[in-house]
């Protein structure tokens, strides 16, 4: 009796302390627990890591420098030096093909490209650039979408209305046509954009970084709307206006720490869908360009030689398709960490 008494303290002393809890901490207990999602996030920021180390596995392991075509080198297999640019293959052999992978991470790892160069040194690189592109694109909308979005539904009315047909206008084009639109437009000029003394060349990844984080606005603004227009009239709202709180107070003490929630889930599944797009615009060349290299450049440059040496097309398809999992993956754990009770109603 005595045992099933302290076990009874001892769950309401739990519950007390988890009422008493910040919300936050217990967000972060939620998510600790979930250990899918953080496998998920470890393998992303392992992909991180290694695409920030590009520049020393090129200079200290792989030793090239992967950007200059090397059509006459030569690398290391099996102790014997071999051109990276073999002979064709087939009766007459005509042509050229380059090395396929090695699998000795000092020698052409995964092979070389078209034009001599070291395809597993180029990946890395052109991971940096992704997510570069893909993350700052992501943050940028999301900050730029939430500030929107606290202005129109805070104010409503005329100003509500203004905002939410701007976001609708780019609403109505689809994504990828306007991002190929606004690329060709820019691209075209070669002193990229400028707009007042900020200039950009058309060689920057700000490019395409302010390109997509702007058409992805309205697909962040709408959630986000719709929680300050829940927030925006509660008991708490009105409890700071009748203590005198200024209009900034109430943005950025009241309604902003109630919406931000949302945000943070959106960010990780933002990320995985710029990383998307950019590889995708610099497939099709409006996206990433020369001298910088992208997942989506390499695939491009890789599309001639798939069937003699496909890993230069298969390898940045895997990276892209390992990356986009795992952050869906750690997203998911996020939204079911802060509002565990969207998992029920999917599972109901």
């Amino acid at each position: 009796m005595a045992t099933l008494l302290e076990q009874v303290d001892a769950g309401a002393q739990s519950r007390s302390s988890a009422v008493g809890r910040n919300p936050w901490a217990l967000a972060a207990r939620r998510l600790r627990r979930n250990r899918i999602a953080l496998a998920a996030l470890g393998l992303f920021l392992l992909i991180v890591v290694l695409c920030l180390g590009a520049p020393l596995y090129a200079k200290y392991v792989a030793h090239v420098n992967p950007f200059p075509p090397n059509l006459n080198g030569q690398t290391v297999v099996n102790g014997k030096v071999v051109p990276v640019m073999q002979q064709g293959g087939g009766t007459l052999r005509l042509g050229e093909t380059p090395i396929g992978p090695t699998w000795d991470l000092s020698h052409y790892f995964l092979g070389a490209d078209g034009v001599g160069r070291d395809v597993a040194a180029l990946l890395l690189y052109g991971g940096r650039s992704s997510l570069l592109v893909g993350i700052g694109s992501a943050v940028l909308c999301s900050i730029g979408a939430t500030v929107v979005a606290l202005v129109a539904g805070f104010f409503g009315g005329v100003t509500d209305s203004l905002l939410s047909r701007l976001m609708d206008i780019i609403w109505a084009f689809p994504v990828f046509l306007l991002a190929i639109s606004i690329s060709t437009e820019l691209l075209t000029h070669s002193s990229g954009f400028q707009f007042g003394p900020v200039h950009i060349s058309a060689s920057s990844l700000w490019l395409p970084t302010i390109i997509i984080a702007f058409i992805y606005l309205p697909y962040v603004y709408r959630p986000v709307r719709g929680q300050v227009l829940s927030v925006v009239n509660k008991e708490f709202v009105e409890a700071a206006i009748a203590q005198g709180a200024g209009n900034l107070r109430l943005i950025f003490s009241e309604i902003l720490p109630n919406v931000v929630s949302t945000v943070i889930v959106l960010l990780p599944l933002m990320i995985a869908t710029t990383i998307l797009t950019e590889s995708a615009l610099s497939f099709l060349s409006v996206g990433v360009q020369p001298p910088n290299v992208s997942w989506g450049t390499i695939i491009q440059d890789g599309t001639d030689l798939l069937y003699t040496r496909p890993w230069v097309s298969l390898a940045p398809g895997i990276m892209i398709l390992i990356t986009v999992l795992s952050l869906n993956v750690f997203g998911d754990g996020v939204r079911d960490a802060l509002d565990p009770r969207a998992k029920l109603r999917v599972e109901g």
